[in-house]
């Protein structure tokens, strides 16, 4: 018989616990990260451990010396639970849980708890209700004492649900119903897909490190109306709308779920028809937060992650972005992009160039023609108009006189 948990909402105070493995990682940098995810999450960090140590402890992630250190100051300071700093093993969460008698998370439960609260859309909120079912599957124990005793709070959201079923029965059988809606929600991605390859219209997908300023881009550029927010995932469902370029050229730009440090697995997994915008993608902007100190490793981790999801040889713009924040003008290299530009998405700075730019890019997959359509065969001006450049025409007596860049497969009609 299943366990049915009564769950409700409380503001949670939390430590965050980390483990520095070897000098110069970074731990600190990510902690701190884990500090913003947390009060996303809608919790509040009443302190902070991090312990050196070769390797993560197998059965308590920190060391049994620092488990004794974090229940005293888990008295001290009351509070409700811990976090640590990457995704922990059943066996940790079980231990952790049984020495210090509060209910403990890790990274990947809060980026998950995020998440469920961002989505709207019905493929969002099947990607996120899969993800945290995966993660669940393994952890059933642990979660049921930690929830039951201290009620809901972070790991406890879900899509349109205050109940979570503790049973491995249903959640298995939840999760084939789950992966079998995915599959027509991603068949109908590649109907989509497959329809705008037909337009001929070329697709620019917009990746970043979370909290970039990709949705203000997208806003900036084409009135999208998506959610900006200055916190970490305020965006979750991709949203893809028509960008006019000069020349009269068009172009969809698609935002896209913002990639972050240790990105849980079973994320990457369940949004996988999500991340794969940019996979079909002809071009990369690569928004980054220039006004952001750590935004180097930033960088490193959305190649790192694009590597993952097999996105390679990509024509890739990169915009430093946040321009009107920054103070010290640094020289700012990206020596993996093709291009760079320095912008400011909420200000409108150097985004005509970023036009231009994405008009010339175009115009180098193009044939310059000069030719004198019949009327008969006026139709295929609206073609050019469509799919090319139109730069020059002119109404004749013995035809259309038209001057225009066109796509090789256009040029092969005309």
């Amino acid at each position: 018989m299943a366990e049915i948990i009564e769950l409700e909402d409380q503001i949670e105070k939390v430590i965050l616990v980390g483990v520095s493995e070897q000098d110069g990682d970074d731990a600190e940098d990510s902690v701190a990260e884990l500090a913003e995810l947390v009060r996303t999450a809608g919790a509040v960090v009443v302190g902070t451990l991090i312990q050196k140590r070769e390797l993560m402890h197998p059965g308590t992630y920190v060391g049994t010396g620092k488990v004794a250190e974090i229940a005293a100051m888990i008295a001290e300071r009351g509070a409700t639970g811990i976090v640590c700093d990457d995704e922990l093993s059943p066996a940790q969460l079980k231990n952790l849980e049984q020495m210090l008698d509060t209910k403990v998370m890790d990274r990947t439960l809060i980026i998950l708890d995020i998440f469920a609260a961002r989505a709207t859309t019905s493929e969002g909120k099947i990607q996120v209700e899969l993800a945290q079912l995966k993660y669940r599957l393994s952890r059933l124990t642990g979660l049921g004492r930690s929830m039951s005793r201290l009620g809901g709070g972070i790991g406890t959201r879900g899509p349109g649900e205050k109940k979570l079923e503790m049973d491995r029965r249903l959640i298995k059988d939840r999760i084939a119903q789950l992966n079998r809606e995915l599959k027509e929600v991603r068949q109908h991605r590649e109907i989509t897909r497959a329809k705008r390859t037909r337009n001929g219209m070329p697709v620019a997908a917009i990746v970043g490190y979370t909290n970039a300023g990709k949705s203000t881009l997208l806003n900036r550029l084409t009135d999208a109306g998506v959610l900006e927010e200055d916190k970490l995932f305020a965006t979750l469902d991709p949203t893809t709308r028509v960008l006019e370029l000069p020349g009269r050229q068009e172009i969809l730009l698609t935002d896209t779920v913002g990639f972050i440090r240790k990105l849980p697995h079973h994320l990457i997994e369940a949004f996988k028809s999500t991340l794969e915008e940019a996979k079909y993608a002809d071009y990369i902007l690569h928004v980054v937060d220039a006004f952001n100190p750590q935004h180097e490793k930033q960088m490193h981790i959305v190649y790192d992650t694009l590597y993952q999801l097999d996105i390679r040889e990509k024509t890739v713009i990169t915009l430093f972005n946040k321009q009107d924040a920054v103070t010290e003008r640094e020289p700012l290299h990206d020596l993996r992009a093709d291009h760079t530009l320095a912008v400011s998405a909420r200000e409108g700075t150097g985004l005509d160039e970023l036009k231009e730019l994405l008009a010339e890019l175009l115009r180098e997959n193009k044939v310059l023609i000069e030719r004198t359509i019949a009327y008969a065969d006026a139709g295929i001006l609206q073609q050019i108009r469509k799919q090319g450049e139109l730069l020059e025409e002119d109404y004749r007596p013995e035809g259309i006189y038209v001057k225009a860049y066109v796509p090789l497969e256009l040029y092969g009609k005309l």
